[in-house]
């Protein structure tokens, strides 16, 4: 019998320790389907009755089975989350988040059991807690408080939960509705060191600088999804990804656009493409400065390709009415394995500006970080050459990595009293580097200069 009372009061303590992370977790579930509505951000930018132990309730009772059931998912869901996991075994973590369905099919249902109990309103009319919590020896006596009642609480999850619900499914359908849509592979460039080029062509789609898509390949897989950053400019009569083949499902599409044969390819043949998007990101609102940095670490380049590409159409046709005056462009790379497909762009960009005497518009400085002093020192020698002789720009290339303190004091002086824009596409580590920079290199007057920090990570 002591045991027994033992268990029943350590249950119903356990009940009122998770009632509290219970309201808790409702709050964080109405929010957690909101940041993948990838459209939506785009456009908005008690006590028991029975003393039992806890395994029998775990095991036995609906909410003890949803609550086993709902816990082992999301920890299956935060563990294939990882870093590690995303970038080595992409396909785990695609997979395992999908469990997002049962836990949201378990969390609605867990409360339907009416495992916590409170008091009856009825109950509440005749047995005040506020009045007879202080004369509890006399409850039920003629004249006093009577006994109060309890009984089963209904399910409050489900009104936290279907407000999202509702916006995530119409997001699916948007997805779907997308994923049908046709897209046209119109050409395919075999870039170095394993980098494609995919140009493709679909009605109506409209994009702005630096958006990305999300491309499923059912020829590789008919669930996964991945996104890419869109290379092309908004002026182009196409849009264009570049694809880096470093995992299971990009091998597999450089495969089966044929890139592993050594004849042309017919268009037929190509494999077919479902595109979802664009969506917006922080690039978008380079042109809403007058002075930016941009900032690419390796293949995060990719958004800059975007705007660079954009900002040399508008200087071949009209630049007048460009707000955008001065461009502060760095790459950083390990090697020099990026460099193939992205220097010509910034050639066409040199010559353009030069012949439009304009040649101070892009300041761009190229970083190599992984090299050591012994592969340096042999393009050093050859540092008063008129051309670059890694990338063939005029702007030689740089060893090692920016003294960021000492840049944007530099950009401080020559534009005093500017709103600067900084955006970054790379690593978190450089992420904080340049929002710490970014702090103390701006003013405390509103009329001083100010740097405006926007970031992609990836």
């Amino acid at each position: 019998v002591i045991n027994l009372i033992i268990a029943s009061l350590q249950f119903q303590r356990a009940l009122a320790l998770a009632r509290a992370p219970a309201a808790c977790l409702n709050f964080n579930c109405m929010l957690i389907l909101l940041p993948v509505c990838r459209n939506l951000l785009s456009f908005l930018r008690g006590s028991s009755a029975n003393p039992v132990g806890g395994l029998y309730v775990a095991f036995t009772y609906l909410a003890g089975l949803t609550g086993v059931i709902i816990t082992l998912a999301l920890i299956l869901i935060i563990t294939s989350s990882t870093k590690i996991i995303r970038r080595s075994y992409f396909e785990v973590f695609w997979y395992t988040h999908h469990l997002f369905v049962i836990f949201f099919i378990g969390l609605v249902i867990h409360g339907a059991g009416r495992i916590v109990r409170g008091q009856t309103a009825m109950s509440l009319a005749e047995h005040t807690p506020e009045v007879c919590s202080k004369n509890f020896t006399d409850w039920g006596k003629k004249g006093a408080c009577p006994v109060p009642q309890f009984a089963g609480n209904p399910p409050m999850t489900w009104k936290w939960v279907v407000g999202p619900m509702f916006l995530y499914l119409c997001e699916r359908l948007v997805r779907f509705w997308r994923s049908q849509q046709k897209v046209v592979i119109t050409k395919v460039v075999i870039h170095p060191f394993k980098t494609i080029e995919l140009q493709m062509m679909k009605k109506g789609f409209k994009m702005e600088v630096g958006q990305y898509i999300f491309v499923k390949c059912p020829a590789v897989s008919k669930l996964e999804w991945h996104p890419f950053t869109l290379t092309s400019a908004p002026e182009e009569d196409y849009f264009s990804i570049h694809v880096r083949i470093v995992g299971d499902w990009t091998e597999g599409l450089f495969n089966a656009c044929g890139c592993d044969k050594q004849e042309f390819q017919e268009a037929w043949k190509l494999p077919k493409i479902a595109v979802d998007g664009p969506f917006g990101t922080a690039s978008e609102d380079v042109f809403s400065y007058e002075t930016v940095m941009l900032v690419g670490a390796g293949i995060g380049v990719t958004p800059f390709a975007s705007v660079l590409k954009s900002v040399w159409y508008k200087y071949c046709h009209d630049a007048t009415n460009l707000k955008l005056k001065k461009i502060y462009f760095y790459w950083l790379c390990r090697d020099t394995h990026a460099f193939e497909w992205f220097a010509d762009l910034l050639q066409s960009l040199e010559t353009q500006m030069q012949e439009r005497n304009n040649a101070e518009f892009l300041s761009y400085n190229i970083y190599l970080t992984g090299w050591d002093e012994t592969q340096a020192t042999h393009f050093v020698m050859h540092h008063e050459e008129e051309k670059d002789v890694i990338t063939g720009l005029k702007q030689k290339t740089l060893y090692g990595r920016p003294n960021w303190e000492n840049e944007f004091k530099t950009i401080a002086r020559q534009h005093p009293g500017s709103r600067i824009g900084v955006f970054l596409c790379g690593p978190e580590g450089l992420a904080d580097t340049l929002n710490k920079q970014s702090i103390s290199n701006s003013e405390a007057d509103p009329r001083g200069v100010h740097f405006i920090f926007n970031k992609e990570n990836f």
